[in-house]
């Protein structure tokens, strides 16, 4: 006997999920195939991980053979101010959105198992929690199960939440009723395509990530090419140009979940007192956020651009970037990676829904 699915969706948004869906746990050969394009073209770059199990990736029951139905979930990490403000400020860093704040792996996390918990006691079965941290393919089984559509920028965009949802699974053995998949609603809008600073988003619904500022500073692992680095402008982390410039954010909210609340000291980073950091201070600094995945030998490689960059735009960055020593340590020693998707350079399977 199916669950009963709107019971569930309750429990959820009692947990503090703000969006709830429910999709088969069956692949989609459109997507392993956009999967597989994606690696052929060697668009993965540096997160090699891509590249491995993709027909797991693509197929929620080989990944866990007793799954039945995935339900998913969002979390709303909307920004209380223009995101794209301190872009270009002298001496501060800038930092993406969503990791201004708690580690959403962290939050979603707590949420997830709470909501799997319940669901075992309450409707029996068995249970996965997955949030980004496994080969899944998070994006379209969002749009699978209703949450929202993969914009040309190709991240989620929901119609409640604009660009800014973070996005987490469980997966069960229960036969949970389906939702409508949710319908492209884009239209003739290039915005988020027209925004890049890059280039990366080469055509809508694609990105080579190798030209994302978002890849560049969290995924890549050597030295940023000058031309690239040139457009870094005074970003240590992640990018949100495209998510920000989304016409669907006109409906977004601020994020009310306390735990996601932005911190003053990750949001704006003066860039003087980060390259003074120790390793110990670093950690102290920036314990349970994302910055803590970069690493702090990249996030002060990231620093030395900035500072180039605002000295002098019209100068070649990558030599120096370089002549700091914490910057040729950075590209010497490059930090370690959870088996998990990109963080703002979205591939076909996603992550979060924006950022990244």
């Amino acid at each position: 006997m199916p669950a009963d699915k709107e019971r569930i969706r309750a429990e959820a948004f009692a947990c503090g999920f703000d969006a709830v869906g429910f999709a088969a746990a069956a692949g989609d050969g459109a997507d392993a195939e956009n999967l597989a394009a994606y690696v052929a073209q060697g668009r993965h770059g540096d997160m090699t991980w891509l590249a491995r199990e993709p027909a797991k990736r693509a197929d929620p029951a080989l990944l866990w053979p007793q799954a039945r139905s995935v339900i998913c979930l969002g979390l709303n990490y909307g920004p209380e101010t223009n995101p794209l403000a301190g872009l270009d400020e002298p001496g501060v860093g800038w930092v993406s959105i969503y990791a201004r704040r708690r580690d959403y792996h962290l939050v979603l996390k707590k949420k997830l198992k709470r909501l799997a918990r319940w669901l075992v006691r309450e409707c029996g079965g068995e249970v996965k929690v997955f949030v980004d941290t496994a080969p899944v393919m998070e994006k379209p089984l969002a749009t699978r199960s209703g949450l929202g559509w993969i914009g040309k920028h190709t991240n989620l965009v929901s119609r409640r939440f604009g660009s800014w949802l973070f996005l987490g699974e469980v997966f069960t053995s229960l036969a949970i009723e389906p939702d409508p998949p949710a319908a492209d609603a884009c239209g003739r809008c290039t915005r988020c395509v027209d925004a890049c600073p890059t280039g990366a988003l080469d055509q809508p619904y694609r990105i080579d990530p190798r030209r994302c500022l978002s890849y560049l500073t969290i995924e890549h692992k050597g030295v940023i090419a000058d031309d690239l680095a040139a457009s870094l402008s005074n970003r240590l982390f992640g990018c949100d140009d495209c998510l920000a410039v989304c016409p669907w954010n006109k409906f977004a909210r601020p994020a009310c979940e306390p735990e996601l609340a932005c911190r003053a000291d990750v949001s704006r980073i003066p860039l003087d007192a980060l390259a003074c950091l120790d390793e110990a201070g670093f950690r102290a600094r920036f314990a349970n956020t994302p910055l803590r995945r970069a690493g702090r030998l990249r996030l002060q490689y990231a620093a030395t651009i900035a500072q180039a960059n605002a000295r002098r735009p019209d100068l070649p960055r990558r030599g120096e970037a370089l002549a700091e020593p914490a910057a040729r340590a950075a590209v010497a020693a490059p930090t370690s990676r959870r088996e998990r998707g990109p963080v703002g350079s979205k591939p076909p399977g996603g992550g979060r829904s924006g950022s990244a």
